[in-house]
């Protein structure tokens, strides 16, 4: 498989141009995976377009390739968010990397009441460009054509406030019904999980008054790094991706 890099930049280009990437992504791909000169690479812009080529020069800050193809890859729908609550030892990121490469469609940072791991002051910068960059490393990895979109850091009152652009579904493994036993419709859905200690019950009234539905996965408990992949993948299945 072709390896693949992102250039948001990229527009309308054309079969035998040559597209130049520089910056940091091309020091990776030079001094890390020692991109060389004939390799055949893919290279999109998050947007659904996708370029494949070869390699005509590799330096140590920049790289250029020779399209050889065009693409277009159409965005999924119904679109599926993640909200993923912050939570310790890198455990939201995993949750993340996993997240996006399954085929979430973007991720909200959710700052829960149980959440032990806490965004404040210059933290909140930080965890973005790192949930970014995770984001990033995990569409390449799956070969995406979209970039998952990274929104804001939310408290509970404030993806409450989502319900009008969202179906939201909270995880919950007490809750009556499981995730392969809802119906699915058009709507666009937003997956909530909680942090290592679990989602409060105010929590959960709160999501439920606003229209939330409680679902659980089966009869085990997974952690929080694992709890929003396992349900993306019944998702996935559910929805015809897979």
């Amino acid at each position: 498989m072709a390896h693949f890099y992102l250039n948001e930049t990229l527009i309308e280009p054309a079969v035998g141009d040559v597209i130049e990437v520089t910056g940091s992504e091309a020091r990776h791909a030079v001094t890390v995976a020692r991109l060389r000169v004939g390799e055949e690479i893919s290279i999109g812009n998050g947007r659904g377009l996708i370029t494949t080529g070869q390699v005509s020069t590799a330096e140590a800050s920049r790289f250029s390739v020779r399209i050889e193809s065009v693409s277009q890859v159409r965005r999924q729908t119904p679109a599926v968010f993640l909200a993923q609550a912050l939570a310790k030892a890198d455990r939201d990121e995993l949750a993340v990397q996993a997240a996006v490469e399954l085929g979430a469609d973007g991720v909200i940072p959710w700052a829960a009441r149980r959440s032990v791991s806490r965004w404040t002051g210059p933290k909140v910068e930080k965890g973005i460009q790192k949930w970014t960059s995770v984001i990033r490393e995990g569409t390449k990895q799956s070969v995406r054509g979209w970039l998952p979109e990274l929104r804001n850091l939310a408290d509970t009152t404030e993806l409450c406030r989502n319900s009008a652009e969202f179906r939201i579904l909270v995880l919950d493994p007490t809750a009556d019904r499981s995730m392969s036993e809802i119906s699915l419709d058009s709507r666009d859905l937003l997956l909530i999980v909680g942090p290592e200690g679990g989602i409060d019950p105010e929590e959960i009234d709160a999501f439920v008054a606003a229209g939330g539905e409680p679902v659980r996965l089966g009869q085990n408990i997974l952690r929080t790094s694992t709890a929003g992949p396992a349900a993306i993948s019944v998702l996935n299945t559910r929805l015809g991706r897979w």
